[in-house]
């Protein structure tokens, strides 16, 4: 009796046992990976490892870590802003062994507005400085 483990294409999270002799065909477990899920506030930070069936998605390891016990204000909702190794990525991506799972927290203020108010405010002192300046000038020379 000789018996071959198959993968499917169609379905990445079920392997298929086939016996050759009786044809006859059964689920078996995917095997398990490691992976890791953290989130970082400016004063606390937690990376919480688990094993998970292979086939994971990045909002399924999110969810099985319970990682939003450890923080208040964190809701594991399914548009959560999410990324593997500082690469932004969808919920729906399959993890692989030994990746890291980072929940993202929303932008307090839009990086290109702060830009813009500081720039703002460069050319407003540098325009005040020019102003003072000629004025002591033109009060110099009379």
């Amino acid at each position: 009796m000789r018996w071959w483990v198959v993968q499917p294409r169609y379905c990445p999270r079920v392997l298929t046992v086939t016996n050759a002799s009786h044809n006859t065909e059964c689920e078996v477990d995917p095997p398990e990976i490691q992976v890791e899920v953290a989130y970082a506030l400016p004063d606390k930070q937690k990376i919480v490892k688990l094993q998970v069936p292979a086939g994971t998605t990045a909002y399924d390891a999110v969810t099985r870590s319970q990682i939003a016990q450890h923080f208040d204000e964190l809701e594991i909702v399914p548009d959560l802003k999410l990324g593997i190794w500082g690469k932004a990525v969808s919920a729906d991506r399959v993890l692989v062994s030994g990746e890291r799972v980072e929940i993202y927290r929303p932008l307090v203020a839009d990086p290109k507005e702060v830009r813009k108010a500081r720039a703002a405010k460069a050319k407003a002192a540098r325009s005040q400085v020019g102003q003072e300046a000629s004025a002591a000038i033109s009060s110099s020379d009379a």
